[in-house]
């Protein structure tokens, strides 16, 4: 295993372990990270998501992470979390690729993706199965999770 495998691996156990502190210190402080759910976020608001999604999880999610590779620059990993939607109490698995590029022998780009509609047919239900797959429905999914990311920031 190589260091940057070594980090990736570091990161997500301490997710697995609900360690938001260990997680953060495999960032970079220029670290960018994207996904569907946030959009784009920079450095300490990345922080702030993985401590606000511990939290609001209340240790009822589980990690499983799997297929990592890296080199000097870049990597990915397999990752899927399971866990109650806080919104609608309702059960999501949801599975995500990562990719990674790293600098300074820390991760300075992280990119999550996954298929909004599966998850938001999990998470939403009904509503999720006839709205998840439409722009508008994607949009408001993203405005949902920055402003709870912004409430977060501000009891900080």
């Amino acid at each position: 295993m190589n260091p940057n495998e070594a980090l990736i691996t570091k990161f997500y156990t301490a997710f697995a372990n609900a360690d938001a502190k260990t997680m953060c210190e495999c960032y970079h402080p220029k670290i960018h990270f994207v996904d569907p759910a946030f959009g784009l976020l920079k450095e300490e608001q990345v922080s702030d998501m993985w401590k606000m999604l511990i939290l609001k999880s209340k240790g009822n999610i589980k990690i499983e992470f799997s297929d990592i590779k890296a080199d000097d620059f870049t990597g990915r990993a397999k990752w899927i979390a399971t866990y109650n939607f806080s919104k609608t109490n309702r059960n999501v698995i949801n599975r995500i690729s990562a990719e990674f590029t790293f600098q300074d022998g820390l991760i300075i780009k992280h990119i999550d993706s996954f298929d909004v509609y599966k998850w938001s047919k999990q998470a939403f239900g009904v509503t999720g199965y006839l709205l998840g797959w439409t722009g508008f429905f994607q949009k408001k999914i993203q405005e949902q999770a920055l402003l709870s990311l912004k409430k977060f920031q501000e009891t900080k």
